[in-house]
Formats: structure tokens, sequence, C-alpha cells
């Protein structure tokens, strides 16, 4: 069996041990299937369903089409090995909007790389991001984006320039609450703000802190 946040553990190295306690014991926890819940702040695309335009290009499983507050989501994860023993974390985000729920799925893992893990996203991985992680000075786990590609078919294109998206994602605990916290924003050069979520979530087997 696999540690939940085995991809990130591999990516850090030593670096992992600056993670806060709370997040570094759960992702050493051995779950090959797993869930959380929480809810977003807010969540969303500002451009609606203008932002389904690209649908044909990505693929399903990426993009989000509505934005709101107050957003109950769920995370489903799947850990495990590639055939080259690389760890892997397959994720699907619920993103329960009040007038329908949005999925978004993506297939991350290590690549022997210190600091760099390779992120696939959409249910068919047309989109792929090579993110460098970091822990933050409050222990949190950052991600940035280092390079972006989309991959139709045989080929693979690099998105650079105006074409490019910055993805910054921080993943942190609230000690009062006992929880995890998330803020994730991407943006383009040219459109701004494409997609973000800040909320915060729970795995099931954490117990409550006493302000929740």
């Amino acid at each position: 069996m696999t540690a939940r946040g085995a991809a990130f553990l591999e990516a850090l190295g030593e670096e992992a041990e600056r993670l806060h306690p709370e997040i570094l014991a759960q992702m050493r926890v051995e779950a090959r299937n797993d869930s959380a819940e929480g809810v977003f702040a807010v969540a969303g695309s500002r451009f609606g369903r203008l932002a389904g335009l690209a649908s044909p290009v990505v693929g399903p499983g990426l993009l989000v089409t509505r934005l709101a507050r107050e957003v109950p989501f769920r995370i489903d994860t799947v850990s495990g090995r590639s055939r080259s023993g690389r760890a892997t974390l397959d994720t699907v985000r619920e993103f329960r909007f009040p007038d329908r729920t949005q999925r978004v799925a993506d297939r991350l893992f290590a690549t022997g790389r210190p600091g760099l893990v390779q992120n696939a996203l959409g249910v068919r991985g047309r989109v792929q991001m090579l993110e460098e992680c970091s822990v933050t000075e409050d222990g949190a786990l950052r991600m940035r984006t280092r390079a972006v590609a989309l991959r139709l078919g045989r080929r693979r294109i690099a998105l650079r320039g105006f074409l490019r998206i910055e993805v910054d994602l921080v993943d942190g605990w609230d000690e009062a609450r006992r929880r995890r916290t998330i803020a994730m924003r991407a943006t383009s050069p040219v459109l701004g703000t494409v997609l973000e979520y800040r909320g915060w979530y729970r795995y099931a087997d954490v117990a409550p802190g006493p302000d929740q």
C-alpha cells in the first residue's frame, strides 16, 4: 500500500520534515482509496459557461463553468505506483454548486527530480503541468507551475508566453479547527484569473477541533 501523500513526500525529500506535523502525519497515512470533504469560501471561474468552449480541446473533467460562494466539495483519491515505481495520486474534486455538481480530475506523479511533480489534468490528461513543490514558513505545502503543455494525440505543444497558465496552490493547516486549508489560483497573462478556489477540508479520520 502507498502512503496518501507519497508523491509529494518523494518530491520534497528531506524538505518534507519542514511540513506542519499534522500535514506530514496525514501524508504518511497508508491509504490506497481515500476521501475528504470540506467547503470552499469561493470556487469556480468568472467566465462561466464561456469556459466550456475549450471542452472539445482539453476533454472532460477539467473545466468549471460556475462561480459561487460557500460551495461544499469532496475529494476522492487513489494512491499507487507507476510501472517505473514512482508514486502516483489520482484525484477527483467534486464541486457541489447549487444548480449542478462539476468534477475536476487529475493524475499527479513523482518525477524522480528533486522538488518536481508532473500533473496530467482532466480525464484524458491532455493538459500537462510540471510543478515545483516547496514548504512555506508556516509548514504548508506549496505548488507552483514550472511548465505547461497541451497533448493532442502524439503531438505535445508547449504553452508559453500569452498561452501559458500559472497555477499557485497552498495546502495548509488550521490549528484551531483541526482541518486542512486550501487556496488555488490559475491565471493567464491575457485573461487573468481563469479558475480559483479557497476554503477548507478534512479527512474522515481527523477529529474536529473545539472551535468547529
